[in-house]
């Protein structure tokens, strides 16, 4: 008689008993470019619907040249260290960036440019400036900052400049533009008391704008909300439980969740901060051994009177990932790894399958583990979401050049896109197609629109919200300006012809909730978004 293999009854036993978060898997991976020449340090999805990429200066030749036999001023690199990506082409432009943009942070303003800030060496004062057109490079500014800013946080102000905040030794803030040449970087003690000797754990801190204009700044284990007018702090937040740290080099990541307007008002704020490694993990790595990344996340009510973290537990520990909004609220976890910390050649184990969080479903089954991919995606790895609703994928590079052969993890020049499973064409029949605005319609806050779309299917009108949301700056971990608003009116949905409908809603009232800028709009039903369209507020 043939007995079942022991492993058979070890897999039932483990399906049996396996968390909810466990049950299902979702989304699906594609290879969009082998190679973009570069590997994908930092990026930044444009209104033009292209994703301007960049690396670093310092290291040599990248895999792809600059046009027309250029080469960069004063050197004999005449290779590209920054890409423009067009997502409709599925092709690339090369650029010319002049100083060192390593490890460096931006902002997508008003005018639908890029203003990135900083880097290494003779780029840590530099502003650079990119305004997406087919002949389009970029330009520099070569003292547009009062400090050095490397490893910083850059947000958007509700007056269109943009914070910068912290770097290396840069226990401070400044703005951009500046408001006069005597415009000085006012200090951040925060900064100070959340940096540890030689390991510091409180670079790129999270940095979110609360809805009363103050400033949520989360740095190593714990938060304050700031008042960058009057330079106070306005509040202390508890510890996050346990003590460990989340910002590099022992990097987790953070979103702002999903702001819900009801009478031009959001009535809860909340931040999620995920993964991370333990306390030692930095000096461990160094010696050569790899702790296991954290596997918690913790969640708080920033507007509370009296706010506490609720801890929760991943399915999957990870370090180095990045958390991004999906447009229908929910929050994809990807990239990373699950054992050691940033840095060079400090990271194993890479996470391989991305996590989706659903915020709105009860505790203990908000996880969803989704499909693998191939590509690990370790230190210096990026995504971001696109209009069409899936996310580009790329970057990992380890080493402090790029290395392709004998070594744990290969640098990486590809790009991938991750389709979360709202994108199943099984879903077909509830995805909604928006007719009305048109893509770049520009809106006033508290302005009233009405959108017009299409759902072949029958439409749920207590199932439907019109979504927006600000492309963020992605770089180790972070994206920065990250921010999704569920616009108020959504439940008015109405039937105005065969599979036609519209729906009315008010553009969030201020630049406290949404400051002046480009949104990508969405329809949702039954949680499938439509394709964005691109609306600028004013």
């Amino acid at each position: 008689m043939t007995f079942p293999s022991p492993l058979l009854y070890i897999h039932i036993l483990l399906l049996l008993h396996a968390p909810p978060f466990l049950a299902a898997a979702g989304g699906s991976w594609s290879l969009l470019l082998p190679s973009i020449g570069i590997s994908a340090m930092h990026m930044q999805l444009l209104p033009t619907d292209r994703v301007v990429i960049y690396d670093r200066t310092d290291f040599g030749a990248s895999n792809i040249s600059l046009p027309d036999g250029k080469c960069r001023p004063n050197s004999t690199d005449c290779s590209a260290h920054s890409v423009e990506y067009n997502v409709a082409s599925n092709s690339v432009r090369p650029l010319m960036v002049l100083t060192d943009v390593w490890c460096s942070s931006g902002t997508l303003m008003p005018d639908g440019s890029l203003v990135q800030t900083g880097g290494w060496n003779e780029g840590d004062h530099v502003v650079r400036v990119y305004k997406s057109c087919d002949h389009c490079d970029w330009e520099e500014i070569p003292s547009g900052l009062s400090q050095q800013r490397w490893y910083a946080t850059n947000h958007i102000l509700p007056d269109g400049r943009q914070i910068i905040v912290g770097g290396r030794q840069s226990f401070n803030y400044e703005f951009y533009p500046k408001m006069s040449a005597t415009e000085n970087a006012p200090s951040l003690p925060f900064l100070v008391q959340t940096t540890e000797p030689d390991i510091e754990n409180n670079l790129y801190p999270f940095v979110f704008l609360n809805t009363d204009g103050n400033f949520f700044i989360y740095a190593n284990n714990r938060a304050i909300l700031f008042d960058y007018v009057r330079n106070q702090v306005v509040k202390t937040y508890p510890t996050i439980p346990g003590g460990d740290p989340r910002n590099y080099p022992s990097t987790g990541s953070a979103v702002l969740l999903p702001m819900r307007i009801v009478q031009g008002k959001v009535a809860t704020v909340e931040v999620l901060i995920c993964g991370g490694a333990p306390k030692a993990a930095y000096n461990n790595a160094n010696r050569g051994k790899f702790d296991g990344a954290l596997d918690s996340c913790g969640r708080i009510k920033i507007s509370d009177p009296y706010p506490q973290w609720v801890m929760e537990t991943m399915p999957l520990a990870r370090v180095m990932g990045d958390m991004l909004l999906l447009p229908n609220g929910n929050v994809l976890i990807i990239n990373g790894g699950a054992a050691g910390v940033a840095g060079w050649e400090l990271g194993r184990d890479p996470v391989l399958s991305p996590l989706i969080y659903g915020p709105d479903c009860p505790i203990g089954s908000r996880f969803e583990i989704q499909n693998p991919n191939t590509i690990p995606r370790m230190y210096h790895s990026t995504a971001v979401l696109l209009r069409d609703g899936r996310v580009l994928v790329g970057g990992s590079n380890p080493h402090d050049k790029y290395e392709f052969s004998d070594v744990l993890y290969p640098t990486e020049l590809s790009l991938e896109a991750f389709s979360p499973a709202y994108l199943d064409p099984t879903s077909s029949g509830l995805r909604p197609q928006l007719v009305s605005p048109k893509t770049r319609t520009k809106v006033h806050h508290g302005q009233r629109m009405n959108i017009w779309f299409k759902v072949s299917c029958p439409v749920d009108p207590n199932l439907v919200s019109i979504t927006m949301v600000a492309p963020p700056f992605n770089t180790h971990s972070f994206s920065m300006n990250q921010r999704l608003l569920i616009l108020e009116g959504g439940n008015t949905t109405t039937i105005i012809g065969k599979s036609h409908y519209k729906v009315s809603v008010t553009a969030p009232s201020s630049g406290n909730i949404a400051p002046a800028g480009n949104y990508i709009l969405f329809v949702v039903h039954q949680d499938i978004p439509s394709e964005g369209v691109w609306v600028r507020i004013q």
